[in-house]
């Protein structure tokens, strides 16, 4: 009975927490009610984006929103109605929003401004669940959560990667599902030239309906091919199709399946793919040009000829040599195959009569 006493006692207190006088009664009372309003805004999220899986996307990512902002507003009355239990006037806390105040200038103004961001981006609409984006750092996947401080993006490799909401607001985002879910993408590639254009055209168009990713049914999004540029070794078309919604989430696959496809129909219709080829022009070698340097190449006999004037520039002593030793060498060559040619053309003379 005296411990209980002493515990009744102990329980109603006063007690002194951070210079804010209170009752571990009244304090403990406070963080039940915090509890009770935290668990009151989970379980409303839950149940809104439980109800969110069965709208349609426009009507999921309005959903999300609201499942959102439902637990930042119970948590905020749940702080303000755990003071109020506790005993604690928030009028004492001015001193404390002086402090936060300093806090945000010096090491929380990122987490602040990430929090900022991110209410930004529910009100703004701009960005939503489900959504497929590309930032300027390059990474690019689907939206699959816009929490406090950062955006979790899903890449097609199932990679989870976390981006700070300021980079929502402050950079440059390409929204690939914004207005639209289609999408229009262009496959580059190229045939030989004197090839059939026509043929080109329909070989490819048929490959591309074959594709289950094109878009089909309206008349203003049909497949096409342009004919872009004429290439250095090739014919350049371009085939432009519209993207399904499934599609467009998937740029590298289906990217891949088109190109695939592509090589399928050109090589039924005999359709050469080209690669790059290049002509070499010599003009000279070790001092000689045109035909003398065309002959030293195929190890014909070199005729030196006289300088062209005494204004001609003389090359160095070290080029002059290199140059002398090369076309010694080819003159000693052709010498020993006209020597040759001839010894063979005596073997097969006929005997004198």
């Amino acid at each position: 009975m005296q411990r209980w006493i002493e515990l009744k006692a102990w329980w109603g207190a006063p007690l002194n927490v951070l210079g804010l006088e209170t009752t571990p009664a009244a304090l403990t009372g406070g963080l039940i009610v915090l509890t009770l309003f935290w668990a009151i805004g989970i379980l409303g999220r839950i149940r809104v984006e439980r109800s969110a899986r069965q709208r349609e996307p426009q009507r999921r990512a309005a959903l999300y929103t609201v499942s959102r902002l439902l637990l930042y507003v119970m948590v905020t009355l749940g702080i303000l109605a755990a003071l109020s239990t506790a005993g604690i006037p928030i009028s004492r806390f001015a001193v404390f929003a002086g402090a936060l105040g300093v806090g945000l200038g010096f090491g929380l103004q990122s987490i602040f401004n990430n929090f900022v961001s991110g209410l930004i981006l529910l009100f703004d609409r701009s960005l939503k669940v489900g959504d497929f984006v590309e930032l300027e750092s390059g990474v690019h996947g689907e939206v699959t959560d816009i929490s406090i401080r950062a955006t979790r993006i899903t890449t097609n490799d199932n990679i989870d990667i976390l981006v700070p909401n300021s980079e929502f607001v402050s950079g440059r985002v390409v929204n690939w599902t914004h207005r639209d879910v289609s999408r229009r993408m262009r496959v580059p590639f190229g045939v030989a030239y004197g090839s059939d254009k026509e043929k080109v055209r329909s070989a490819v168009l048929e490959a591309a309906l074959s594709v289950p990713f094109t878009l089909s049914g309206n008349p203003k999004r049909e497949p096409q091919v342009w004919l872009v540029k004429f290439g250095d070794s090739s014919l350049d078309f371009e085939l432009v199709i519209w993207l399904t919604a499934e599609a467009t989430k998937r740029p590298s696959a289906v990217r891949a399946a088109y190109l695939w496809e592509i090589e399928t129909a050109l090589a039924h219709a005999h359709l050469e793919i080209p690669f790059p080829q290049r002509d070499l022009h010599v003009r000279s070698l070790f001092g000689l040009e045109k035909d003398e340097a065309l002959a030293a190449v195929r190890g014909e006999r070199v005729q030196p000829r006289e300088s062209a004037g005494r204004d001609r520039p003389r090359p160095l002593r070290a080029e002059n040599d290199a140059a002398l030793e090369v076309k010694r060498e080819i003159e000693e060559r052709a010498d020993s195959l006209a020597g040759d040619a001839a010894a063979d053309t005596d073997s097969v003379k006929p005997p004198s009569a």
